[in-house]
């Protein structure tokens, strides 16, 4: 098995190692979404990393073609906290309550999660009288262990499989949610999943499906973070190289659209759902660079279309704040070079880590959401969209009188 680190310019495919990767998009350079700047820091020069997405028609695996280091994307003050975010709180209990269901997890189980952040996804699971173990590298470990979930600090590599195999045991269940795209070293990030699953046990991951990116227009989920933009066939060639099956697969909703992949040791047939989702993958174009091209197409009309929208509203003399301020939102207010001329700011969350920052490249303040509703501005843009029927009636019942813009996949107002 070829071992290859990835860092930097990518110019072989992450799966595959196939030379001949074919442009699809270019988003220019972009920054690291999480890097929110402080007031002091806008003075200051601001790294930015190109983002292109590329296609290997070799294994079928859409992915970025540039991987900035870990330690920066990641770094110990990353603001992301999972339990922010009710979709995921409650994505995560459902997932521990399926596997309970379906066998895989019984009392004593060990649980691994690969990049647990602040132990929401345990947390389901030690309710139900699991061990649970997080591996976390920024400071939401801290947080995991504050709320008695067990955490090591460190990125999952070889050396912390080689812990906690001798502390804890093999693995029952693995899980990896929205992180699976996120590891550089592909193949060697699946020999590690590998070698820590006990023999009877499964490895779950969930990550953003590349069928929602292309039916929903969601391109706003490329950013530095995400690698690899997920798919059944190419992910049944990563687990062939080191000796797991992909043995059942399915959609769910979160984060705007994603897929979850059961995997096992050895040679196992698919399931039928997962065989059937393959047929619609193919379908649906998602191994023809054909179909990639349209995609692109589509992306660039959305971006004039917004940028259109917003303009006019802003010529009529209205105010626009931003609803949420994702990382993802990084991606869209980047490429549209949408700053503070057109949005005004942007509001988060109480208790969230990017309130009194600015968003990294565009520069927008980030006020927690009471400013909404005090100064009540004409227009908000829906920037955490995937979620923004549920977004838009909470922000309705808070208080909130004027009207929405949902700026992806169609550009539109809703009143």
């Amino acid at each position: 098995m070829k071992k290859i680190k990835y860092t930097g310019h990518v110019s072989e495919c992450q799966i595959c190692q196939n030379k001949n990767l074919k442009p699809i998009l270019s988003l220019g350079h972009q920054p690291v979404v999480q890097e929110y700047l402080t007031k002091e820091s806008l003075d200051q020069p601001e790294v930015t990393y190109s983002l292109n997405l590329v296609y290997c028609d070799k294994c079928g695996l859409t992915q970025i073609d540039y991987i900035v280091p870990p330690e920066i994307v990641f770094p110990p003050d990353y603001p992301y906290r999972t339990g922010l975010t009710n979709m995921l709180i409650r994505n995560f209990r459902a997932l521990a309550d399926t596997l309970e269901k379906q066998g895989y997890a019984t009392p004593k189980s060990l649980i691994v999660d690969i990049g647990s952040n602040d132990g929401t996804l345990l947390q389901g699971f030690k309710e139900k009288g699991m061990k649970v173990v997080g591996v976390e590298p920024t400071g939401a470990a801290d947080v995991a262990k504050k709320n008695g979930i067990t955490t090591i600090k460190s990125f999952f590599n070889k050396e912390t499989v080689a812990t906690i195999l001798k502390k804890y045991g093999p693995a029952k269940i693995i899980t990896a949610t929205n992180v699976f795209a996120h590891i550089n070293d592909t193949v060697s990030l699946a020999k590690n999943v590998k070698d820590l699953l006990a023999t009877d046990g499964v490895f779950v991951s969930e990550s953003q499906y590349l069928l929602d990116i292309f039916e929903k227009l969601e391109f706003d989920t490329v950013y530095h973070e995400h690698l690899r933009f997920y798919a059944l066939q190419p992910l049944q060639h990563l687990f062939a190289q080191v000796g797991l099956s992909v043995v059942d697969a399915e959609r769910i909703s979160a984060a705007g659209g994603s897929i979850r992949v059961y995997a096992m040791k050895g040679k196992h047939q698919m399931s039928t759902r997962a065989k059937e989702l393959l047929a619609v993958e193919k379908k649906a174009g998602l191994y023809d660079v054909k179909a990639h091209k349209k995609f692109a197409e589509r992306i660039i009309l959305a971006k004039h279309d917004l940028v259109a929208l917003l303009l006019k509203v802003k010529k009529q003399g209205a105010r626009i704040a931003g609803l949420g301020s994702p990382a993802r939102a990084n991606t869209l207010l980047g490429f549209t070079k949408i700053t503070t001329d057109i949005l005004d700011y942007a509001c988060e969350k109480k208790g969230s880590p990017k309130i009194g920052l600015f968003t990294p490249g565009t520069h927008i303040p980030v006020f927690e959401e009471e400013k909404l509703f005090k100064e009540q501005p004409e227009y908000v843009l829906v920037l955490s969209w995937h979620i923004g029927m549920e977004l838009i009636k909470k922000t309705k019942e808070a208080g909130f009188k004027g009207k929405f813009i949902m700026p992806l996949p169609i550009p539109r107002i809703i009143k």
